[in-house]
């Protein structure tokens, strides 16, 4: 009887427990928290109205009120956590980015295009300096995007660093499984990554499987499935983030990161969540479900001027700020925060620089800069230079302009593609270039150019290759036509030298433009690092560099030249048959053969149709 009694008082004491414990299974809330496309902006950036967004010791003042509220979430970010700010020039030295995440509490990240700027030997030292650093970093997971068999030193880094396919993550009780994709556009936007892309519809399905699996059978757990994707979608329903996940089951949760979209409010497809929270840290996402995973919460949280900043995370900011004065800038003889020039003129924003086609007081500025820099520092001619807007990150401000606000300007890569190149092609290849700003550009919004050294005019009208109308050589000495088959000395960024050679493959043989050597020897895209140009030490021009000597060669005051266009980029439309057939070339003579006969065999079947009419008639009389 007394052990009876005893069970049933040890039961009575019991039972409340387990009825509070499932009570809180059923109320358990899962929540992510996610970031992507940071791009090394550990400051914040100053916004078109006058204010200031993201910054790594805002945003963690944010994540701490979100952890506050929901203790087991978890933190994670989609890529491109590099490449941005002058904090990128420390990357395979110290590794700030993945420490400065580490230090954040991220969980999991993956790898972006720009991680792959500094080639396959830069991403194995920022790999094994972050895993030499004793510090926590966060893991990175990366399903489809895989070192080739013979490429020992980068394989050895993911071993040494512990790069995963996947990762299985608990908290509060919850089974988290994570796992990257890498995209067809970040790949064509990392040519040099030495890379290979695996089909992502088949390994996301492979991955999903194994680890759902995985979990079941050591866990017992029905998973909360996140792909980090690096691939890209809009708000309109198009991309690939939407291919996958109408192609992929089992999916809940895509990060859409790599297009900087921002997505305020959840796109659903085939049961699976897509999220984007802009570029920059500007918000901190915030994705909530319950414990069937079902969606019941999704907010974007803004990170500006208005939040407090996390002292911590604030002084290693600056401690890093000083690590790069010392280790990078010295070398250049400016500073972080030195100011270059006083600025009057409100140069376009990045959003209206893509807006459309059309000339760039910007764009002007930065080809000018190559072209005078590039002049200076190799002591020859250059006909012409270029640049594109995919390599234009962010605008100049207004006011006091300094080091840091010029890199920011013009970060893309610091490595091989961040320096300037020196090739020749010909006059004919000189107007393909021209005929890629006019044609390719609405079809691709990064592939915009604005030159320096020549003028030129196209009607959007026009025949798709045949758009360009009108094309001269700007010179000291006066406009000169530009000659077919002549030799022209051309400045460009590596990045943008990299894309105008791969322009034959993506117009399909239609038009072409091959860098060559001054004796007009093709040069290889793998070959463009011997055409890097030097000074007398043999220190290589960086894009950031070239623009910020131009500047400061402007005496304080920004040069007023650049308060308007000057004509150099003339766009329009007319359907003035003049103009439309006005130096017309091959494709245009084409299109009017195809039309002459389309009308001339029109015009021969109403004749046979009025004949036999005209017959018939007869017959009946």
């Amino acid at each position: 009887m007394k052990k009876v009694l005893a069970l049933l008082l040890i039961s009575v004491l019991i039972l409340p427990v387990c009825f509070f414990v499932d009570a809180q299974a059923a109320s358990r809330e899962i929540t992510v928290l996610f970031t992507h496309d940071l791009h090394s902006h550990l400051l914040p950036v100053t916004d078109t109205e006058g204010g200031e967004f993201g910054g790594y010791a805002r945003l963690m003042t944010v994540i701490n009120e979100q952890r506050a509220k929901h203790p087991d979430a978890i933190l994670v970010d989609g890529g491109d956590f590099s490449m941005g700010s002058l904090f990128q020039t420390a990357f395979t030295t110290s590794a700030i980015e993945l420490r400065m995440m580490g230090a954040m509490g991220y969980d999991v990240t993956t790898l972006g295009n720009h991680e792959f700027d500094y080639l396959p030997a830069g991403l194995t030292a920022m790999l094994n300096t972050a895993a030499a650093s004793g510090e926590k970093t966060p893991e990175i997971v990366i399903s489809n995007y895989l070192p080739m068999d013979s490429d020992v030193d980068i394989k050895e880094a993911y071993n040494n660093y512990g790069v995963k396919s996947y990762t299985i993550i608990e908290r509060g009780g919850v089974y988290f499984v994570i796992f990257g994709i890498f995209g067809e556009d970040a790949d064509e936007c990392a040519p040099n990554s030495g890379m290979v892309r695996v089909d992502p519809v088949k390994v996301a399905r492979e991955t999903v499987a194994q680890a759902t699996e995985e979990c079941k059978e050591k866990y017992n757990a029905d998973p909360v499935v996140i792909c980090l994707s690096h691939s890209g979608t809009d708000a309109e329903g198009n991309g690939e983030d939407y291919e996958l996940a109408e192609a992929v089951d089992g999916i809940d949760l895509i990060i859409a990161a790599h297009t900087h979209i921002t997505l305020h409010d959840v796109v659903t497809v085939n049961g699976t969540n897509i999220v984007a929270a802009s570029e920059y840290g500007k918000y901190l996402g915030v994705v909530c479900f319950d414990k069937d995973k079902n969606l019941t919460s999704y907010e974007l949280i803004a990170v500006d001027e208005n939040v407090a900043e996390d002292p911590v995370i604030a002084a290693k900011v600056e401690n890093f700020k000083q690590n790069v004065n010392t280790e990078y800038l010295a070398n250049y003889g400016v500073s972080y925060d030195e100011v270059i020039v006083n600025n009057q003129i409100e140069f376009e924003t990045i959003d209206e620089i893509y807006a459309t086609q059309h000339e760039s007081t910007l764009g002007n500025l930065f080809s000018d800069a190559y072209k005078w820099a590039a002049e200076k520092t190799s002591g020859e001619r250059v006909d012409a230079a270029l640049t594109a807007t995919g390599v234009i990150r962010e605008t100049i401000p207004t006011g006091e302009v300094t080091v840091a606000d010029v890199f920011t300007s013009a970060s893309l890569g610091v490595g091989t593609e961040g320096e300037l190149i020196a090739v020749y092609i010909t006059g004919r290849e000189l107007k393909n270039a021209m005929e890629v700003d006019a044609s390719v550009q609405p079809l691709m919004r990064y592939a915009q150019l604005f030159f320096s050294g020549v003028e030129y005019s196209f009607n959007t009208n026009r025949m798709i290759f045949n758009k360009v109308d009108y094309a001269m050589l700007r010179t000291d000495e006066g406009l000169v036509e530009i000659e077919d088959d002549k030799l022209y000395r051309v400045v460009t960024g590596m990045y943008a030298g990299q894309m105008l050679g791969a322009v034959e493959s993506k117009s399909y043989g239609l038009i072409s433009i091959i860098p060559k050597d001054k004796d007009g020897n093709p040069i290889a895209s793998d070959e463009l690092v011997n055409y890097v140009i030097k000074d007398e030490n043999g220190v290589p021009l960086k894009e950031w560099y070239a623009i910020t000597s131009y500047i400061q060669n402007m005496g304080g005051e920004m040069d007023s030249a650049y308060a308007s266009t000057d004509g150099r980029k003339v766009v329009y439309s007319s359907l003035n048959p003049v103009k439309l057939v006005r130096n017309a070339n091959k494709f245009t003579y084409i299109l009017i053969a195809v039309i002459v006969i389309v009308i001339a065999v029109i015009t021969l079947a109403l004749v046979v149709i009025i004949k036999r009419i005209k017959n018939k008639k007869k017959s009946v009389a």
